[in-house]
């Protein structure tokens, strides 16, 4: 199916770009979170008279992502849960649990936008994290998880 980006979708292209994706994934994620049209002659003309509208939109967004990554980046944030003598989790530190750590600092993320490549934490000590804002903007928080007795 070809759609037409209405804002940048990563991996797959920029603002106004018209690609070629699966139905299902048009269908089921693009078309209903507002991420692309499709591609008809209505909505090409459609688009084209308000691209600047939908330029300055994404504009905005990018502005307000980068003024959070700069109140976020170096951020660090500590998790206590009950540990072993060995250092290990009962539990575990899920990304649900940092953006309630966040939260309790006044920082609001969404649990989704927190990247841990390693899956959830499950030892004491100090974890990097990647916390994504935007399709082009970062930024990097140190973790710490605190063993409880």
């Amino acid at each position: 199916m070809q759609v037409i980006l209405m804002e940048k979708v990563v991996n797959l292209g920029a603002l106004g770009d018209v690609v070629k994706v699966k139905d299902g994934y048009a269908r089921n994620f693009l078309i209903p979170h507002g991420k692309a049209k499709r591609a008809t002659q209505a909505n090409l003309k459609e688009f084209e008279g308000r691209r600047a509208e939908f330029e300055k939109k994404a504009a905005d967004l990018l502005a307000i992502a980068e003024a959070r990554a700069a109140k976020l980046e170096g951020l660090a944030v500590q998790v206590s849960r009950k540990a072993g003598e060995d250092g290990r989790l009962f539990g575990s530190v899920t990304n649900a649990d940092i953006a309630e750590a966040l939260a309790a600092q006044g920082i609001e993320v969404v649990k989704g936008d927190i990247r841990m490549p390693d899956g959830p934490l499950k030892h004491v000590g100090d974890f990097p994290l990647t916390v994504h804002l935007h399709s082009d903007v970062s930024a990097g928080i140190t973790v710490t998880v605190l063993g409880e007795q």
